[in-house]
C-alpha cells in the first residue's frame, strides 16, 4: 500500500540560522522503558567498591574506582553477546583515558597545559564514541572521568595501582552489565522486537511520514539486535518472524485490527512469559529468515575488512565527524582557559559542560546547552541543601552518592536537565571524599564553571560549521538508490537469490533509508550551509518505501517486474501487498 498524501507533504527546511528554541527543549518526556536497567546497574557497580573503601577507609580513592563503576551505564541495549564485548572496551577506553590524564597531572600543574590536554582528550573520546555509535551516555562520561584527574594532586608513581583500582571496579560493571544474561539471556531483543511491534502498530493506526520512519528505524534496529544476539533459540526463532510480521505491517500500512494485534503480541514479547508464536508471514518458512546466513557473512574476513575500512574512514580527513571534533576542541579549550583566567583553580567542570553540549546539529546542540545550564544551577542548590547531611560520616556520603547516581539515571531519559539536577550535587560530593572543602567556593566555582562552559561551548559549536552535513545527505542518498536497485533485483530474481537473499537486500535498504533520515534530519538543524535536495529526499524516501511495500510480501512465483523507462526495475505487486 503506498503511502497517504500526507507523506508526501514537504517539509521546509532552513540552510541558514533560525531562531532558537527556549520552551520546547526543556520540557518532560516519558520515561525510557528501561531507565531503571542503567540506574540500578550503576548503584550495584559502585556499592561494591564504595563499601569496600569505606571498610578500608581509604575512601581518598573513591574518584578511581569511580572510573570503572561508571562503565555500568553503557550497552544496556545490546544483546548480551555484544554488551560484553562492548562494556569490555568501554572500560579499556575509560583506563586509556584515565591513564593519559594521570600522567599528566603528574608530570606538570601548569593549567595552561591541563587545559589544553583535556581539550583533546574531549574531542578525541567524542569522536571515538560517535564513530562507534556507542549510544547513551557517549562520550561525557569518559571526559568527566579524565578531565577531573587532570586537576588532581598525583605522583606518578602511584599512578598504576590507580588504574588497577578502575580496572578493578570496571570488572565489577562488567559483572553487574552481562550478568542478567544467566536470568533472561534474550532481554534484551524481546524489548527491541517489542518496540518494532509498537512502531509498527503506530504506522498502522495512524500513516503519515513520522510513523513511517520511526516504524523503518525500529525495525531496522531489531534486526541489528538480533543479528547481534549470538547463536539461534527457539525464543529469537519466534522473534524473528515477529520481526518479519512488524516489518510488513509497517511497510504497507493496511488498514483494519493489524495495529490491535501488533500491540497485543508487543505486550507479550516485553513480558516474562513465552514469546507469542506468530503464524510465518507469508512466503516464508519456520526456519530463521536468512539471518543465519547473514550473520556467517558478517563473521567473513572480506566483511570485518569492509567495517575496519568503514570505521576508518570515518575517522578520515574527509569524514562528517571532524567539525564536531573540531568544535569540541576549541569550545573545552576556550571554556577551560576562560575559567582559569577568572581564578578558578581547576576548570575541569567547565571543559566537561562544554563537552557534553555538542550535539549532532548546532539546533540540538543549543538545547542541549539550554539543559544542562539549567540543570546544573538546580543542582548546585540541591548540593547546598544535602551538603551537612553528608557531612554526618562516610557512610552518609556514601548513600549520598549512590542516591544521585540511581536518581540521574531515572530522571534524565524524562529530559537532560532534569537529570542534570541529581549528576551535579553527585559530583560535587566525589570531591568531599578527598577532604571537606568550603561549600561558598564550591558552589561559586560550579557556578562560573557552568556558565562559562555553556557560552563557550555553544560560540565554538555555531562559529565552526560543518558544510560536509549536506554532502553526507548527498552520499546517502546514492546508498538508497543503489539499496533499493539491489533489492528490486532481488525480488524480480527470488528464485535465484532465495528468501534469504531478498531479506538480506530488504534489511539493506530499510538501513539505508534509516541513515538517509538521519543524515537529511542532523542537516536540517546544521547553520551556516547550502539547501538541502527536498524534492530529491522525498522522492528517494518514497520511492524506497515503496519498495519495502511492494517485497514485503514473499508469497507467490517469482514475476519478473517490468522495467521502467529509466531502467530501474519495478517492483510489481505480490498478491496485492503493494
Amino acid at each position: 500500500m503506498s503511502d497517504t498524501p500526507s507523506d508526501a507533504s514537504p517539509r521546509t527546511r532552513q540552510p541558514f540560522a533560525r531562531g532558537l528554541p527556549l520552551a520546547a527543549p526543556l520540557r518532560l518526556n516519558r520515561p525510557s522503558d528501561t531507565w531503571f536497567k542503567p540506574a540500578l546497574s550503576v548503584v550495584a557497580a559502585s556499592a561494591v567498591p564504595h563499601l569496600t573503601l569505606l571498610v578500608l577507609g581509604r575512601l581518598d580513592l573513591v574518584m578511581y574506582t569511580m572510573a570503572g563503576s561508571l562503565c555500568a551505564l553503557y550497552g544496556h541495549g545490546l544483546p548480551y553477546a555484544r554488551r560484553a564485548r562492548t562494556v569490555a572496551g568501554v572500560v579499556l577506553s575509560m583506563a586509556a583515558g584515565l591513564a593519559a590524564a594521570l600522567v599528566t597531572a603528574s608530570l606538570t600543574h601548569s593549567t595552561a597545559v591541563l587545559v589544553a590536554v583535556g581539550a583533546l582528550l574531549a574531542a578525541t573520546q567524542k569522536v571515538a564514541c560517535d564513530a562507534v555509535r556507542i549510544g547513551p551516555p557517549g562520550h561525557v562520561i569518559l571526559t568527566f572521568v579524565s578531565s577531573a584527574a587532570l586537576f588532581a594532586p598525583q605522583c606518578l608513581g602511584q599512578v598504576p595501582a590507580h588504574l588497577a583500582l578502575t580496572l578493578g571496579a570496571g570488572a565489577v560493571a562488567w559483572l553487574v552489565c552481562v550478568g542478567p544474561a544467566l536470568i533472561r539471556r534474550e532481554g534484551p531483543e524481546r524489548r527491541a522486537v517489542a518496540r518494532a511491534l509498537e512502531a509498527a502498530a503506530d504506522r498502522v493506526a495512524e500513516p503519515g511520514p513520522r510513523t513511517l520512519h520511526t516504524a523503518a528505524a525500529a525495525v531496522h534496529a531489531a534486526w541489528q539486535c538480533l543479528l547481534a544476539s549470538g547463536r539461534p533459540t527457539p525464543v529469537r526463532h519466534s522473534l524473528e518472524r515477529l520481526v518479519v510480521h512488524a516489518e510488513a505491517a509497517g511497510a504497507s500500512a493496511r488498514p483494519g485490527q493489524d495495529a490491535d494485534r501488533l500491540r497485543a503480541w508487543a505486550a507479550l514479547t516485553r513480558a516474562r512469559g513465552p514469546v507469542p508464536e506468530p503464524p510465518p508471514a507469508p512466503g516464508t518458512a519456520a526456519e530463521l529468515y536468512g539471518i543465519d546466513a547473514e550473520r556467517a557473512a558478517l563473521r567473513a574476513s572480506g566483511r570485518r575488512r569492509a567495517a575496519r575500512r568503514t570505521l576508518l574512514r570515518s575517522l578520515g580527513p574527509g569524514s562528517h565527524l571532524l567539525p564536531v571534533a573540531a568544535r569540541t576542541l576549541i569550545g573545552c579549550a576556550l571554556a577551560g582557559y576562560l575559567c582559569a583566567a577568572l581564578g578558578v583553580g581547576r576548570p575541569y567542570w567547565a571543559i566537561v559542560t562544554a563537552a557534553s553540549l555538542y550535539q549532532a546539529n548546532t539546533t540540538l546542540t543549543w538545547n542541549r546547552t539550554l539543559q544542562r545550564t539549567l540543570g546544573n544551577l538546580l543542582g548546585v542548590l540541591v548540593f547546598a541543601a544535602v551538603l551537612p547531611l553528608s557531612r554526618t560520616g562516610p557512610l552518609a556520603l556514601v548513600l549520598c552518592c549512590l542516591f544521585f547516581s540511581f536518581a540521574a539515571e531515572a530522571l534524565i531519559t524524562r529530559n537532560y536537565w532534569l537529570g542534570s539536577v541529581a549528576v551535579t550535587p553527585m559530583a560535587l560530593l566525589v570531591l568531599e571524599f578527598g577532604g571537606a572543602h568550603p561549600a561558598g567556593e564550591l558552589v561559586g566555582d560550579r557556578v562560573l564553571d557552568t556558565v562559562l562552559g555553556a557560552l563557550a561551548g555553544f560560540l565554538a559549536a555555531a562559529l565552526v560549521t560543518n558544510r560536509r552535513a549536506a554532502g553526507r545527505v548527498e552520499r546517502a542518498l546514492e546508498a538508497v538508490a543503489r539499496a533499493r536497485t539491489a533489492a528490486e533485483r532481488a525480488y524480480a530474481d527470488r528464485a535465484r537469490t532465495g528468501p534469504d537473499g531478498l531479506d538480506r537486500a530488504r534489511r539493506a535498504l530499510t538501513a539505508r533509508l534509516v541513515e538517509l533520515r538521519e543524515a537529511a534530519d542532523i542537516a536540517a538543524g546544521e547553520w551556516w550551509q547550502r539547501a538541502l535536495p527536498e524534492q530529491r529526499l522525498l522522492a528517494a524516501e518514497r520511492a524506497g518505501h515503496r519498495t519495502l511495500a511492494a517485497t514485503a510480501q514473499r508469497q507467490g512465483p517469482p514475476v519478473r517486474a517490468p522495467e521502467t523507462r529509466s531502467g530501474a526495475v519495478a517492483p510489481a505487486p505480490a498478491n496485492g501487498a503493494a
